[in-house]
């Protein structure tokens, strides 16, 4: 099986050659430096695992064989960004790959697939100005038409990647409706703020709020037609939640094998930790979680595969997966007491990122929230 072997070959190279990065002065509080994502990847390209869910014609591997490589992929928390398969980059290229046109994949898309530039995805606004956040439908930032140009204005926040990003794809409400635009970065019209000081420091450029002001962007650097915006979003949005479950649960994996070790070789009261009960039963739970978050995972990738758009089901993979994980990091941390929440292995850095990641691409309450209305149109429905 293909994507057998590939995930074989990228945590052979996770796990010799990425990890021993992860204590590296270029892993900083927003993210590891360009220069250590430059490094990383040269040696990902190197060692021919480099993007590895697209294949050498372009196609992209099926969601099922995407949830093994990714699995593999995120053994590392640098795992993502050294092989290219991290957020928002990954869910960028999906999204392109599918609705893009051929002019824009040239200019847009094969710079992400070479690993040669990162993007962002601009759709999140700050929440005191009343802008989007868990619903897009509170979109504020203006898209108008000038000429064979649209002028853009607004501001956005928690933009993830944005410093450092060469490309962009900007949300914005037009009279239409909500459009896409892709966009090259810098821009003079697109300014950076501040990068935010958040719990999660995995992805390269940290989150930023950035300031939008005039910027001109040429008609045919819209993504699909005007008024499809949403739409298209749909299509980036079940996939790129399923694939940071993939990611996080490679992290959870690789966490709870060093709280094993850790629960093996440490005594306390006479006996390995293992063998106190406690701490025994907290191992076994999490490969419970583990084993469940595995194959909620690849039920979903299941139903991507068959072309449904997956939204209830990734909704309800996205709260499983990520509420399991949280409790496995915990776990780890817990057994492992004080070197849990040091910095000398990675459990601690685990334990920050999965609790960001019950927020990241929809929080667990507004995902249920989004179920039970549908279990009322359905029920509605059936009567």
């Amino acid at each position: 099986m293909i994507a057998t072997e590939i995930a074989g070959r990228v945590e052979a190279f996770v796990r010799d050659v990425v990890a021993s990065y992860e204590r590296d002065a270029r892993c900083g509080a927003h993210g590891p430096s360009g220069n250590l994502v430059r490094e990383l990847r040269a040696k990902a390209r190197a060692a021919g695992v480099l993007t590895p869910h697209i294949l050498p014609d372009g196609t992209h591997l099926p969601h099922r064989d995407v949830a093994i490589v990714l699995r593999a992929a995120g053994l590392s928390p640098l795992g993502p960004v050294a092989v290219n398969v991290a957020a928002p980059d990954e869910g960028n290229m999906f999204l392109l790959g599918a609705r893009a046109t051929a002019a824009q994949k040239a200019r847009f898309l094969a710079p992400l697939i070479a690993g040669e530039a990162r993007s962002a995805f601009f759709m999140t606004e700050p929440a005191a100005e009343g802008g989007a956040g868990a619903d897009p439908s509170m979109l504020r930032t203006t898209a108008v038409r000038d000429g064979d140009h649209w002028r853009i204005d607004g501001r956005k926040a928690f933009i993830t990647g944005a410093d450092g990003a060469a490309i962009g794809i900007v949300m914005a409400k037009a009279d239409e409706g909500a459009c896409l635009f892709l966009v090259d970065l810098p821009d003079p019209a697109i300014r950076i703020e501040r990068v935010i000081d958040t719990i999660d420091s995995s992805m390269p450029g940290g989150h930023a709020i950035v300031a939008i002001d005039g910027l001109r962007v040429p008609a045919d650097q819209m993504l699909g037609e005007p008024a499809e915006g949403f739409k298209l979003a749909q299509v980036r949005l079940a996939p790129a939640r399923l694939t940071h479950c993939m990611r996080w649960l490679g992290a959870c994996t690789r966490a709870n094998e060093i709280a094993t070790d850790y629960a093996n070789r440490r005594h306390a009261f006479g006996k390995p930790l293992i063998d106190h009960e406690g701490v025994g039963f907290m191992l076994a739970e999490n490969l419970i979680d583990l084993k469940q978050a595995e194959l909620m995972i690849d039920w979903c990738a299941g139903v991507l595969d068959s072309g449904a758009p997956g939204t209830s089901e990734s909704s309800m993979t996205k709260v499983a997966v990520s509420e399991a994980l949280m409790r496995i990091a915990d776990r780890c941390v817990q057994v492992m007491g004080g070197t849990g929440v040091s910095g000398d292995t990675i459990v601690e850095q685990v334990f920050r990122e999965v609790r960001a990641f019950r927020i990241y691409d929809g929080p667990t309450e507004v995902h249920k929230w989004s179920l039970a209305k549908k279990i009322k149109r359905d029920w509605t429905a059936a009567r």
